[in-house]
């Protein structure tokens, strides 16, 4: 029920990003990924709903083809299924919450989509 930040790192999972799992536990897992500047999340889409906190930076994000900025303080939630990307344009951190949990995350599986 508690977490107390055991882990230290994050793992890379793709060009300038890494993820750390914060919590999870029943149907919903927390992440915490750090973009440096300019690293992108490419286009994918996953049965997960999820909802991005942006704790830190600001990215040029997209959801089913529509664009938007977003900075730090603002939230995003991304339907089941919805395609989306993103573009760092600073150094970056977000708080990313999925429903279900993302079971790829606890494995070595494939690292190509951090978000």
């Amino acid at each position: 029920m508690f977490a107390f930040n055991q882990v230290k790192d994050g793992e890379p999972c793709g060009e300038g990003v890494s993820r750390k799992i914060l919590g999870r536990g029943g149907n919903m897992m927390m992440v915490e990924v750090t973009f440096q500047k300019e690293a992108v999340g490419l286009p994918h889409h996953h049965i997960h709903e999820q909802v991005w906190y942006i704790a830190k930076g600001s990215f040029e994000f997209v959801v089913e083809g529509e664009r938007q900025l977003v900075r730090q303080g603002d939230s995003i939630y991304i339907p089941s299924n919805a395609e989306h990307s993103c573009h760092a344009l600073e150094e970056s951190i977000i708080v990313d919450v999925f429903t279900p949990q993302r079971e790829d995350f606890l494995g070595k599986e494939d690292h190509t989509f951090c978000v």
